[in-house]
């Protein structure tokens, strides 16, 4: 097979006998021996046992050759790998690659930064641990399993993660009951799977390069924080001295406080959650801002940057959420995403510029830079494009896994 690696592994024979094997059809491991971290169902050619979904199987070519080791599920992608060399059901598995991805965050000055306690600690095929999420603020864990076999793991892993962080470490709080795949038998309550001695919080106030958030996983989105945004947050900040700053679809109002600290004129705030209003007007307070230099809307970001006057703003951030969370929803996105930019391009002050972004990992880069060309066009103005902007670099992308960069964002500006 061209330009594919040689494979070795170090599995362990007798525990490789005790798994049910996933046979491929003869020439579909390719994806695999490039290590591509999905084995997809339609390159299956027999499943040997009856494994549960969440067990643990072996990968094998139709000669017979072991490739990989990964939790089985029934879907379109019918492995997550865990493996391609050794065993992971090893008892220091799960410390191993979480501390290896801790080592990752310190390398770059992110898991000891004195102005930022908080972060992505795994982010799944990232870091090798197809299926799992973890994010980390300041000694509180909050995980999600998006498949069965991490769910079933997270007793291990928050196991583990006591090993990786020590004393340091406050609670792990599973919050996979809205990420995990509904099965019956899994019991997908979200909980603390660990608590220190005298630890009651659900919310904690973080810092992020200096600028203080409260962050509450119990009822917040997510695991409480966007933290993939923290790099184009402070270029936003960077550029927001003295301008007049509209952020849209704002959740706790991330973006406004960097352009709060960064000096802008004035900011204001919108998204549909009246909780998530409450928050932005308390981080607004915890930072120490003149509350009259922000004002919040709950109300429909849509509607409200529709309705806005021309030119009554000279920087729009434009941040929505996934608006396809699948296939079938890809063509409806990407008029969603072409209707919110034009709105916002047109509604810029001239010399303005326009934050704008796709979290949805189906709309790819390509996809969503043509959505904003044709909004572009749809306006009449002259858009430069400055620069592109993607996820931090604690939300790292498996280079076999290209499908992991999902946040794409494009600084616009407009004259």
């Amino acid at each position: 097979m061209k330009n594919t690696p040689l494979r070795r592994n170090n599995f362990t024979p007798n525990v490789l006998q005790t798994m049910d094997k996933v046979i491929l059809k003869p020439h579909r491991e390719e994806s695999i021996l490039r290590f591509h971290p999905w084995v997809f169902s339609g390159a299956i050619a027999q499943v040997t046992g009856h494994p549960a979904e969440g067990d643990l199987v072996s990968v094998q070519s139709a000669d017979g050759q072991v490739l990989a080791c990964g939790h089985y599920q029934i879907g379109s992608i019918a492995v997550r790998i865990l493996s391609f060399d050794e065993d992971p059901t090893k008892q220091d598995f799960w410390y191993r690659m979480l501390k290896r991805a801790y080592k990752l965050r310190e390398s770059f000055g992110l898991a000891k930064s004195a102005d930022t306690n908080c972060y992505r600690l795994v982010h799944g095929e990232g870091d090798g641990l197809p299926g799992l999420i973890v994010d980390y603020y300041d000694g509180v864990c909050v995980m999600q399993a998006h498949s069965v076999g991490m769910f079933r793991a997270k007793a291990a892993i928050a196991s583990a993660l006591r090993e990786v962080y020590g004393e340091e470490l406050k609670a792990v709080y599973d919050k996979s009951s809205g990420t995990a795949p509904f099965k019956a038998g899994l019991d997908l309550v979200d909980g603390y799977l660990y608590k220190a001695p005298g630890f009651e919080s659900a919310e904690c106030a973080v810092l992020e390069n200096g600028n203080r958030f409260l962050v509450n996983w119990e009822e917040g989105q997510k695991t409480g924080f966007f933290l993939d945004q923290r790099d184009n947050r402070a270029l936003v900040g960077k550029m927001a001295h003295g301008r007049r700053v509209l952020n849209l679809f704002c959740y706790t109002g991330g973006f406004s406080i960097y352009a709060l600290a960064g000096g802008a004129l004035h900011v204001d705030s919108v998204d549909s959650s009246q909780r998530a209003m409450d928050m932005v007007e308390r981080n607004v307070a915890h930072n120490g801002f003149d509350a009259s230099l922000h004002t919040s809307y709950c109300t429909d970001a849509i509607d409200f940057v529709k309705n806005i006057p021309d030119a009554a703003y000279d920087l729009i951030i434009v941040d929505p959420p996934a608006f396809a969370k699948h296939r079938g929803a890809l063509k409806n996105a990407l008029r969603a995403y072409q209707r919110l930019n034009a709105a916002a391009i047109s509604k810029v002050a001239p010399g303005g510029f326009v934050f704008t972004f796709s979290c949805s990992q189906v709309v790819d880069k390509e996809a969503f830079a043509l959505a904003v060309f044709s909004a572009a066009a749809q306006t009449g103005r002259s858009v430069r494009i400055l620069d592109r902007l993607a996820q931090g670099a604690d939300h790292p992308v498996n280079i076999y896994h290209p499908e992991g960069e999902y946040l794409k964002g494009l600084l616009l500006y407009v004259e």
